[in-house]
């Protein structure tokens, strides 16, 4: 990889990514600027770049505090209020990381919020709410269609790219998975992977785009046991959108 990924965790269960190649780094949903700061500071790296996916506050709430500290690039969705954005992106522009010689291709992911927007590039997707791993974010502004037509963008992204999210919600998400799909043998496998590490303190991110589609129930609305299961709980659900929505429904309650 041409830079290094530096997980920051913020909040109570939060991720903020850090980019570094050399003394240049780029952060992506710096909710908290004091867990940054801090890097920074330690490590002696001037911040040239913020990117962020969507509005939320643990998601560009340290960027005011950041921008006083340095000079940075501000990259957020056009479609939505961002703290000290210099640049609005929408889907198909193409952010450069100049220190490390990056293009990150924008992706509109809408659902979480209208206006999110997810950056791949360099086998890496930094996809803010909309996909976590093995489960999705909730629909506080988008709709059940927005958010699996997003969902169904990023599983077709390649298999091996690795899936930044920005909250540690596996283990409870596969709680969940495993209601809807007991019958799946690498989700069982993952729960046990995952149980594992979480009991030793280690983080679950980053997945990768092959396991989510492997064990997520998101990205799983033609499996039979998955539609069965969607039925069980809501017997008109009769298409893939109509599963993803009885499932959302039911996660949200679960």
């Amino acid at each position: 990889m041409m830079f290094d990924v530096i997980r920051i965790p913020a909040f109570k269960d939060n991720y903020i990514w850090l980019l570094r190649k050399g003394a240049a780094a780029a952060v992506i949903d710096p909710g908290d600027a004091r867990p940054v700061l801090e890097v920074l500071e330690r490590e002696r790296l001037t911040l040239s770049a913020i990117l962020v996916t969507h509005h939320h506050a643990d998601h560009q709430g340290g960027v005011g505090r950041l921008l006083a500290h340095y000079s940075a690039d501000v990259f957020g969705p056009a479609a939505e209020s961002i703290t000290g954005r210099t640049t609005p992106v929408r889907g198909g522009d193409m952010v450069r990381i100049p220190f490390c010689d990056i293009e990150f291709r924008v992706l509109d992911v809408p659902g979480h919020t209208l206006g999110h927007v997810a950056y791949y590039g360099a086998g890496c997707l930094f996809c803010g709410d909309t996909l976590f791993g093995a489960g999705c974010g909730r629909l506080f502004e988008g709709t059940a269609t927005q958010m699996a037509d997003s969902l169904a963008r990023l599983a077709a992204l390649p298999d091996q790219t690795a899936v930044y999210c920005a909250h540690e919600y596996t283990q409870a998400n596969l709680r969940f998975a495993l209601a809807v799909e007991p019958g799946n043998r690498c989700l069982r496998s993952r729960a046990e992977a995952v149980s594992l590490a979480r009991g030793e303190g280690l983080p679950t991110i980053p997945s990768t785009i092959a396991l989510e589609k492997a064990s997520n129930p998101f990205l799983r609305c033609g499996e039979p046991e998955v539609v069965a299961s969607a039925r069980r709980r809501v017997p008109e659900a009769k298409d893939s959108v109509a599963v993803f929505a009885a499932l959302r429904a039911w996660k949200d309650g679960f």
